[in-house]
């Protein structure tokens, strides 16, 4: 395949059109008709649907786009690298993160990372649905506890726990009267909470309360004294430390894994391993203690 034909394919397909990505490469439009037309010749395959005024990807024109894009760059990128000396990473690198990370750390390591590493234009989008890092194009993906897929690898940079939280005003309860309980997610029926103390283990009764969609809301929702709740530590450690929360014990059977995940068929690129390395540095030892420290005003 000719990669330079591959290469103004790609152009077209990203411009959205010949005149367009002519004019955004200042080339001939004729040029970049004809290499196109090659390619496909050379593919036996039509790569575009041409209309009077539209240009639009045929299904294996989009394909082929989604699936050799990402590598184009990368040669581009590793190209320049070498040219330059291979000092400092370059590029595009996006990042598909959780919520609750985003909202309480990612904005800080975000800040830093792009302050040591300017050549970098880093992009993270904020999301707890599962991506297609092929389709939709992601550098590195951040999930909790993410279910095993074949086609992706990666590494624990931290952990945490739950632990039960309350007002320091709300008592607790005695024997098998329930607990008021603010709930993440939708409203459930009335359940019960094991936790682990250092007088032993004990069994919670719940009565649900109050439903909420993020982690934050129910913290702040407990801190008003409406319930009790399962919180993570990092996020709870520092009213625990401060006096405005009390825990009722630690929840042993949920733990918390932060994965970075990155596609296996994919070579690792300096950008992703500068924001592995980078993270790591940030919590060396991985421990909910580490995060909550860093996420504390």
């Amino acid at each position: 395949m000719d990669l330079l034909a591959l290469a103004d394919f790609n152009l077209v397909a990203r411009h959205g059109g010949f005149g367009k990505a002519a004019r955004a490469a200042n080339r001939p439009k004729a040029t970049l008709s004809r290499r196109v037309a090659e390619l496909e010749a050379d593919l036996d395959l039509r790569l575009f649907e041409r209309g009077a005024r539209t240009l639009k990807l045929t299904e294996e024109g989009r394909a082929l786009f989604e699936r050799t894009g990402a590598l184009l760059t990368e040669l581009d990128e590793t190209a320049k690298a070498i040219a330059s000396g291979g000092h400092s990473p370059r590029g595009r690198l996006r990042i598909s993160a959780p919520l609750l990370f985003s909202q309480t750390a990612l904005g800080k390591l975000a800040a830093g990372f792009v302050l040591k590493f300017p050549d970098i234009q880093l992009e993270i989008t904020t999301e707890d649905r599962v991506v297609d890092m092929i389709e939709e194009a992601y550098d590195l993906v951040i999930r909790v506890n993410p279910q095993s897929d074949e086609n992706l690898v990666g590494r624990v940079f931290l952990r945490d726990r739950l632990v039960v939280v309350a007002s320091p005003n709300l008592p607790r309860p005695v024997g098998r009267e329930p607990v008021p309980a603010v709930i993440r997610g939708s409203m459930t029926q009335a359940e019960s909470w094991e936790v682990a103390t250092a007088a032993g283990k004990s069994r919670l009764a719940t009565k649900p309360v109050l439903s909420l969609s993020s982690f934050i809301m129910v913290r702040d929702a407990v801190r008003a004294g409406v319930g009790a709740a399962r919180l993570p530590l990092s996020l709870a450690n520092s009213d625990l430390a401060a006096g405005t929360l009390v825990s009722w014990g630690e929840v042993e059977e949920f733990e918390t894994s932060l994965w970075a995940l990155y596609p296996t068929r994919r070579l690792l690129s300096a950008r992703v391993s500068a924001f592995l390395a980078y993270l790591k540095a940030a919590f060396p030892q991985g421990t909910p203690e580490e995060l909550a420290a860093y996420i504390e005003p």
